[in-house]
């Protein structure tokens, strides 16, 4: 629900009752989210698309790239992991998970909702091939939209309803009984302790993560991993943007804004929500499509 320039998410909550008669007033909820690529594929290499239909594995540099990302996201203690349902985003899941300290065993939610854009009958056929489908239709991509696949506008719905899901599901699981105070003892990840603040404070993003900061608690109530696809990421991040008046690092060039995140790039946000009868998000950038994890296998592949 939109009122002005401000988006607003409902609050479904089980039971009856509002939020407000729940907890005594607004509160605030906190929650990091880690966004990863999938890690390459030989089409991916070759400049081949591959959507929703062609659901090609890694290859050998791919789940180097993955184990990568692991090793750099190993001392996150993510509290929900989200991924494709497609192989190369499952496969990119289980490398990343299996090199984590905190959380080896948790459930993995496949979600639909996280596949790539359908590119329709340019799937299996060179990027050059859908360049020349739109130029011959007066168009350019990627705005352009192939027969039988998916709009931008499609994509992202697709997006906003994954999110709007998440954001429900945090407030659904901070929401009982507690005040947005990091005095209350709720189990949440300790921003500043360990490794979270290290992380922060490695991104150089001048976010001071604490309650009198960008009205931020203390305590991050959830720790998400999403593991999706390039031109899908690229859509969602839009739509923080465009809707949610995300702002971004101000080191950001306008090329690294514009391009897709490469294999296995790792976008962090820490997202407020504010908490009364709906929910209001509010969205930080850490940083975007970061491939700093990938320094040795590039090195590595130049070297052959």
């Amino acid at each position: 629900m939109r009122k002005g320039s401000r988006v607003w998410l409902r609050l479904v909550l089980p039971g009856s009752g509002s939020l407000s008669d729940r907890s005594g007033g607004g509160r605030m909820a906190a929650f990091r989210l880690t966004v990863v690529r999938h890690g390459e594929t030989s089409y991916n290499k070759e400049k081949i698309l591959q959507g929703q239909g062609i659901d090609m594995p890694l290859s050998e540099t791919g789940f180097k790239q993955a184990n990568a990302a692991g090793v750099y996201l190993s001392n996150i203690n993510f509290t929900h992991v989200f991924s494709s349902d497609l192989l190369r985003a499952k496969q990119t899941t289980d490398s990343i998970l299996g090199n984590n300290q905190f959380c080896k065993e948790i459930a993995v939610k496949y979600d639909g909702r996280l596949r790539e854009r359908k590119y329709g009958v340019a799937e299996g056929r060179p990027l050059s091939d859908l360049k020349a489908m739109a130029k011959a239709a007066g168009e350019q991509c990627p705005s352009f939209t192939p027969p039988g696949g998916e709009t931008l506008d499609e994509v992202k719905a697709r997006a906003q309803d994954f999110f709007e899901h998440l954001c429900n599901l945090i407030a659904c699981e901070v929401c009982p009984g507690k005040q947005a105070s990091p005095s209350n003892g709720r189990k949440g990840t300790d921003a500043t302790e360990g490794h979270s603040t290290s992380l922060l404070a490695k991104y150089d993003s001048g976010l001071q993560f604490h309650s009198d900061s960008n009205g931020a608690p203390e305590v991050l109530d959830a720790d998400v991993l999403v593991v999706s696809h390039g031109a899908y990421m690229k859509n969602w991040i839009g739509y923080f943007i465009s809707d949610l008046h995300c702002p971004l690092p101000a080191s950001l060039t306008k090329t690294e804004l514009s391009s897709v995140s490469p294999n296995t790039g790792i976008s962090q946000f820490i997202i407020t929500l504010e908490m009364k009868n709906k929910i209001k998000p509010k969205i930080h950038c850490i940083c975007l499509n970061r491939d700093d994890h990938l320094s040795s296998i590039t090195a590595e592949n130049m070297s052959h």
